[in-house]
């Protein structure tokens, strides 16, 4: 259940940034990455499609969401990370663990960041860049 509540937490943390984006007229994208594998992932995404939803955003009706998998090759994953920077989405999500975070990091100064790695959250400097009311990266606690 901590899993859960922490996915639909992430969730709506993610939603922040596109809040302000959605008044701009176009549909926010946000870019979701994960060392894993869609497979390895279903009850993720649910509950993280399950947070949005409860935010107010429904994916393909108010929200995008890009998708890209390292599928367990985290080598993968800065190039991953580039691309999602590269379409100018709205906040990119980390999952799969710390390499996905510090991939996304690594990617942008400019596009807010989520992980749930607790190493990430331990690391002052994710905090002090901001946009907007929005910190760059954030950290939350599983």
């Amino acid at each position: 259940m901590r899993r859960r509540a922490f996915i639909s937490l992430l969730s709506g943390a993610a939603a922040w940034p596109l809040a302000a984006r959605a008044q701009q007229g176009a549909m926010p994208v946000i870019g979701f990455m994960s060392a894993r594998s869609p497979e390895d992932s279903v009850d993720g995404l649910e509950a993280f499609r399950r947070g949005l939803k409860e935010g107010g955003f429904t994916e393909g009706e108010n929200v995008g969401i890009e998708f890209r998998w390292a599928l367990g090759d985290y080598s993968r994953l800065p190039a991953l990370a580039a691309d999602l920077v590269g379409r100018h989405v709205a906040v990119i999500v980390a999952a799969g663990g710390e390499p996905s975070g510090l991939a996304a990091k690594a990617a942008t100064t400019t596009i807010p960041t989520w992980s749930g790695s607790a190493a990430i959250r331990s690391r002052p400097a994710w905090s002090t860049a901001s946009a907007g009311p929005v910190a760059m990266s954030r950290a939350l606690p599983y």
